[in-house]
């Protein structure tokens, strides 16, 4: 039986003209059943010009942050895989569906793609300043948590249900440290995890601070390696965790949300 795929794209001041072009490369190549964007601080413009698209879009009226614009998504979305692409277009159509494709196939219950994969494709670099971050933190990254990749911030990613069932309760992180927490999370809780290498380009139009983000990405591996720690029943981190009060799970703010409309 073929899985069927619904696809999320977080979208926050987004190029229209290149989400269009990317919703419309997106439903040539990977055919999903539901494509959803989920739209922070969007002015009227935005959204009547978003209206005609072959997707859902949902419109928040203020910036929830990556991670909390995804988990609304996931939430609504019906279908056996959960994926999501970051709305400059990035990671290319036809390479997200390669992410996408080992879900599908049933050959890993998570899949994540890497930019920084030997065998990846980077059509466009960063600027010295992102990369030598980027770089520094991934570096980081692969000594804290113990899922060992080479990319763990690229803006394609694949789950299945099953796999979100088991790791939504766990996601708390709002912004961009949401993608760290996940693979943390999937992992922890015995996943499969596997990475996929892309083509990737960068688009310099980005609203993400590299130093703000950066900074805010360390203290997000930090508490992520906790988390995952408590998970696998590490007595060190379980005696630390009782002393820590931890914000509500995304889940549990998304609930409130909708109790409050």
């Amino acid at each position: 039986m073929t899985r069927s795929v619904g696809v999320v794209i977080p979208a926050y001041r987004p190029d229209v003209d290149r989400l269009t072009t990317y919703v419309d490369a997106l439903r040539e190549r990977l055919d999903p059943a539901e494509i959803r964007i989920e739209l922070d601080a969007a002015t009227p413009e935005t959204v009547e010009r978003l209206d005609s698209l072959p997707a859902a879009v949902n419109v928040a009226p203020a910036r929830r942050g990556k991670g909390a614009a995804i988990t609304a998504g996931f939430e609504a979305l019906g279908t056996d895989v959960l994926a999501f692409a970051d709305a400059d277009g990035s990671t290319p159509a036809a390479s997200f569906a390669e992410v996408v494709a080992p879900v599908v196939d049933g050959a890993a219950d998570v899949a994540t793609g890497s930019r920084r994969h030997p065998d990846a494709a980077v059509k466009s670099h960063q600027t010295f300043a992102r990369r030598y971050l980027g770089d520094g933190f991934a570096w980081l990254a692969r000594r804290l948590l113990d899922v060992q990749l080479y990319d763990y911030q690229c803006g394609a990613k694949a789950l299945t249900r099953d796999a979100w069932e088991r790791v939504r309760a766990h996601l708390h992180e709002p912004g961009f440290a949401w993608d760290i927490e996940l693979l943390a999370m999937a992992d922890a809780v015995g996943c499969r995890v596997v990475e996929v290498p892309v083509v990737w380009e960068d688009q310099p139009e980005s609203t993400v601070s590299p130093v703000e983000t950066t900074l805010r990405l360390g203290r997000g591996l930090v508490v992520a390696r906790h988390r995952a720690r408590v998970l696998r029943n590490d007595p060190l981190h379980r005696l630390l965790d009782v002393r820590r009060r931890r914000p509500p799970a995304l889940i549990d703010s998304l609930a409130v949300e909708a109790t409050d409309e």
